[in-house]
C-alpha cells in the first residue's frame, strides 16, 4: 500500500490555521466530508475518540491521527500542514504542524495497520519533514509523499 493509493491531491491542505488540536482535526474532518461524502461530525468524533486513547503525535512536529469509520469504502488520507504548530500531547511534547490523517473502513484492520505503518515511517524521516514544511502547494506536498512511498533501489 503506497501513500499515493491513500492520498488524493485534493486531500492536501498546504496552509491551514488552527489554534488547537481539535481545530486541526476539524479541518481534516471537513475535508473528509467534502471529498469522501462523510459527515464531518462523525469523522471528528472518531478522531477525537482515538486521541482520548493516547496522542497520535509522533514527535518532531508530526502526527498521524487515525480512525475507523463505518461509511468508508477504502483507506483514505488527508494531509494538513499548519501555519502555526499546535499542542498535540505528542510523545516529545513538541507542537505539531504536519498532520497525516488516516481514515479506514471499520472492518479493514490489516489495511489500517499497513497504512499507519507506512505513514508513520514517512513522517519519522527528518529530511522529509523539512521538505514538507518548505512545500507550498498541493502538488509539491503530494510529490514528496508519493516519492517517499516508492521503494528505493539497492
Amino acid at each position: 500500500m503506497d501513500i499515493g493509493d491513500i492520498l488524493d491531491r485534493r486531500a492536501i491542505i498546504p496552509r491551514a490555521v488552527a489554534a488547537s488540536k481539535r481545530q486541526a482535526l476539524s479541518i481534516a474532518a471537513e475535508a473528509a466530508a467534502r471529498l469522501y461524502g462523510l459527515k464531518p461530525g462523525a469523522v471528528l468524533d472518531a478522531l477525537l475518540a482515538r486521541e482520548e486513547l493516547g496522542s497520535t503525535g509522533l514527535g518532531a512536529g508530526a502526527a498521524a491521527p487515525h480512525a475507523r469509520l463505518k461509511r468508508l469504502e477504502r483507506v483514505r488520507g488527508i494531509f494538513v500542514k499548519l501555519e502555526t504548530p499546535v499542542d498535540f500531547d505528542a510523545v516529545d511534547d513538541q507542537p505539531v504542524d504536519l498532520m497525516f490523517v488516516l481514515l479506514t473502513p471499520a472492518e479493514a484492520h490489516a489495511d489500517h495497520l499497513r497504512a499507519l505503518a507506512r505513514v508513520s515511517r514517512a513522517l519519522r524521516r527528518p529530511d522529509l519533514r523539512e521538505q514538507l514544511r518548505q512545500a507550498r502547494t498541493q502538488d509539491a506536498v503530494w510529490a514528496l509523499l508519493v516519492r517517499e512511498a516508492k521503494p528505493s533501489a539497492a
